[in-house]
């Protein structure tokens, strides 16, 4: 049981704002720590998770490059950017990463986009910059919902898009299932048929993204 107390650490961590990506880290090391590991022990785990699956080159590669990018100002250059094009708005900016992050998914390039990588160093960055600089000072409240529609626009722009490659494993997954119950399908038509759900998710969404605008405009224009 002690070996759940890396669960405590990320629910602790993320209720106090936190570093996301020390957090996990530490979450991590306190895992392995509690389940009796030694810190050699620890790392060879990791070697060997990267060695049989290829997962953990995330970790290795992201949490340091993007340490340094942060370290350098790159949120702050992202902010400063995108406060110059007066055309971006919160909305617009979060549309048009919705169709890159879609279409790249559609590619089989679902490492491209992500929270760690993307959403939080430079897309949420930017997107806070767009409603600053058309509405002002932002509140916490407002704040964190940009960053939640942020999130959101990675989720779901990847969850519709990946579909449409046939290599992906969701596709397999659904294939698979429906073979157990009898249902014969080849993933090329369930990548076909993914795209019309990809096109409906992408116009839902960024009827979405078009509303926020305007709410962000009618509460911040009204203080």
């Amino acid at each position: 049981m002690l070996s759940l107390i890396g669960i405590v650490v990320v629910v602790v961590g993320f209720m106090a704002r936190m570093n996301p990506l020390l957090v996990v880290t530490v979450a991590a090391l306190v895992t392995g720590v509690a389940g009796g590991m030694g810190p050699v022990q620890i790392i060879e785990t990791f070697g060997k998770a990267f060695q049989e699956n290829r997962y953990v080159s995330v970790v290795w590669v992201v949490l340091p490059v993007i340490g340094l990018l942060e370290r350098a100002g790159l949120q702050e250059r992202a902010k400063t950017l995108i406060g110059q094009i007066q055309a971006a708005t919160t909305g617009r900016l979060l549309l048009l990463y919705f169709v890159l992050r879609q279409a790249t998914a559609a590619l089989g390039l679902t490492s491209l986009g992500g929270h760690a990588q993307m959403v939080r160093p430079l897309i949420a960055p930017m997107a806070e910059a767009a409603a600053e600089t058309h509405h002002g000072p932002l509140d916490d409240d407002t704040r964190q919902s940009i960053r939640a529609h942020t999130a959101a626009v990675d989720n779901i722009a990847l969850f519709f898009g990946e579909d449409i490659f046939i290599a992906i494993a969701s596709i397999l997954l659904i294939k698979g299932f429906l073979e157990q119950n009898g249902i014969l399908v080849e993933p090329l038509q369930l990548s076909v048929w993914a795209i019309p759900t990809a096109f409906c998710a992408l116009a839902i969404h960024g009827t979405r993204l078009m509303l926020l605008d305007r709410h962000l405009a009618r509460t911040l224009g009204a203080r």
